[in-house]
């Protein structure tokens, strides 16, 4: 693969998957409720991360589609929003499911430094 197409995979990849989190927060799935609860995040605060995480997946394909200023602003915000969830998680103890926060991290930092680049 070229460094284009890998840079646009992984932008493509970080945007699926955080859209498809934000949407599990607009059902609300249970693997959602039950992790927010154990992590002491209010129910009612599900909806606003999962508006959170839909702009950031949404900016994130404007940024791809030449928007970029748009696409840093998004992955920076993943960026801080997922360091925060890590954070809330190592906070509370509760580390036997951080590699997911961690793994959104991951992407979206990546997202940025290919933004960035």
């Amino acid at each position: 693969m070229s460094v284009p197409t890998v840079s646009v995979v992984t932008i493509v990849v970080t945007a699926a998957i955080t859209i498809a989190v934000a949407v599990a927060d607009f059902v609300p799935a249970q693997f959602v409720v039950a992790n927010s609860a154990e992590v002491g995040v209010p129910r009612r605060w599900i909806p606003v991360l999962g508006g959170l995480k839909l702009a950031g997946g949404v900016g994130l394909l404007i940024g791809l589609a030449g928007v970029r200023l748009i696409g840093v602003a998004a992955a920076a915000g993943l960026v801080a929003f997922f360091i925060g969830a890590v954070a809330t998680h190592v906070r509370t103890g509760v580390l036997h499911n951080i590699g997911f926060p961690a793994a959104y991290l991951l992407a979206s930092a990546a997202s940025l430094a290919v933004l960035l680049a």
